[in-house]
């Protein structure tokens, strides 16, 4: 969502709010999770988590700004999320999850002017007073299949249990589609992990999601052990490009995917190879015919004449390998057929991603960690020369382009502390964009970060 907010009030009296839920939530959290913990299968269970984001963006020379482009002037950014994760076993095979959010935030530049926006928590920002909603109302059965067992642990939208190591499972719901997909031990969740979108997943998967990040649907999750894994499904794609309300059409506009997951261990150490593929249906511009439009009846390039019913294609491959004890790598590639406009993610065609974790064990600081990560983001041939004309897509466009690929470094370090590992951490990061919003007229930018995070 856009805002225009001045971001000086709106900020203190998020961290006032975040402030009290985060001391209210760990109370309720533990209670809950006392009351519920039982041998055998848990019967049902309560997390909680709370983040808050702050960000500042010195001044960065610019030739020229456009309509959609990040400001160049010096300015403030924050946004503060709670959840509750609310698990109930339903059967022995049954599971219900429901997740209440509340969200409060401003981006930089009203969310405009990068491929690769700063904080993958804005997705879910609707303004600068708290915004309460239903994040997550989904049920998830799982058919057991043999191959011996292995223990699931408490967690948030997870219920302790034993569980068959070869297993189908059906998730149906209100989810974000990254919880089932994609899903990565180093660089998938902005409140612990990396902010910037384009390390959250694939940044070239334009996967179906509401402007917050969630959506409708269901997928099937084949496990055959530990092995490998098959999982597919189908979403609600929103009504229009990165709007809230959601088309129910699921067999005229969705978004198919499908990924396959191979794990495996090379000199004792764990990795995983996962290979996905996307397919989306919906009502969406092509750059071509806004460019033949504006050709035709003058005047700079538009999406919104040119939308009608039509498909894109994407595909990934993500790489994760242990190296050593407590350091991980990851490695991302993936790719959009580039001839339609971002429709619910971001303006990414093109992208690479690597980086790496380490815990903070190796230096004897066990509840710490420190993570490092580049990424390269492009855009198709079409989605240039439509920039280039003086088009604007929802993220980038800044009148005119002089075209280089949108160049990502981030870092943070996390200093851990509480009772335990995820248990409460403040974070300290920096970014440095380089041709932000694929233009070298442009920059170089850098952000500066600062997080709190609890969980319960």
């Amino acid at each position: 969502m856009r805002l225009t907010h001045s971001p000086s009030l709106p900020a203190r009296h998020g961290l006032r709010i975040a402030t009290a839920l985060l001391l209210g939530l760990c109370g309720t959290a533990r209670a809950a999770e006392a009351a519920a913990a039982e041998p055998g299968p848990e019967p049902w269970n309560l997390h909680a988590q709370a983040t808050y984001v702050w960000q500042i963006k010195p001044s960065f020379p610019a030739a020229y700004s456009g309509p959609d482009s990040l400001s160049p002037e010096r300015a403030r950014s924050y946004s503060f999320t709670s959840t509750a994760f609310m698990g109930l076993r339903l059967g022995p095979a049954t599971e219900a999850y429901f997740n209440p959010e509340v969200v409060q935030g401003l981006p930089l530049s009203n969310l405009t002017g990068l491929g690769g926006p700063t904080n993958g928590e804005l997705q879910k920002a609707a303004g600068s007073s708290p915004t309460f909603y239903r994040a997550r109302l989904f049920l998830r059965h799982t058919w057991g299949l043999g191959g011996g067992t292995e223990q699931v642990e408490s967690d948030a939208n997870q219920l302790a249990g034993a569980y068959d190591k070869r297993r189908l499972t059906l998730t149906a719901g209100n989810f974000a589609l990254t919880d089932v997909f994609d899903n990565s031990l180093h660089a998938s969740d902005a409140r612990t992990q990396f902010l910037n979108w384009s390390f959250l997943t694939h940044g070239a998967y334009d996967y179906a999601a509401d402007s917050r990040g969630y959506t409708w649907g269901a997928a099937l999750d084949y496990r055959h052990g530990d092995d490998w894994s098959l999982r597919a499904g189908r979403f609600l794609q929103p009504k229009q490009s990165n709007g809230l309300p959601l088309d129910r059409r699921i067999f005229s506009h969705y978004g198919d995917q499908v990924e396959l997951e191979r794990r495996y261990t090379v000199g004792g150490r764990e990795g995983s190879l996962r290979l996905l593929g996307f397919h989306n249906v919906a009502v969406m511009a092509g750059f071509d015919d806004a460019l033949a439009y504006a050709r035709q009846n003058g005047g700079t390039p538009e999406l919104a004449p040119v939308r009608k019913r039509r498909s894109k294609y994407g595909a990934g491959v993500h790489l994760e390998q242990q190296v050593a004890d407590g350091v991980g790598v990851f490695l991302r590639a993936s790719a959009n057929d580039g001839r339609s406009e971002p429709y619910a993610f971001t303006s990414i065609d093109r992208a690479f991603s690597a980086g790496a974790t380490f815990e903070g064990a190796r230096w004897g600081r066990p509840l710490d960690a420190l993570g490092l990560a580049a990424a390269v983001n492009g855009l198709s041939s079409a989605h240039r020369a439509y920039l280039a004309a003086g088009g604007t897509d929802f993220f980038v466009g800044d009148g005119r382009l002089r075209y280089r690929t949108e160049n990502i470094f981030e870092g943070y370090y996390r200093i851990g502390f509480g009772l335990g590992r995820s248990d409460a951490a403040l974070s300290f990061g920096l970014q440095l964009i380089h041709n932000p919003g694929y233009n070298a007229d442009r920059g170089p930018v850098k952000i500066g970060t600062v997080r709190l995070h609890v969980e319960i």
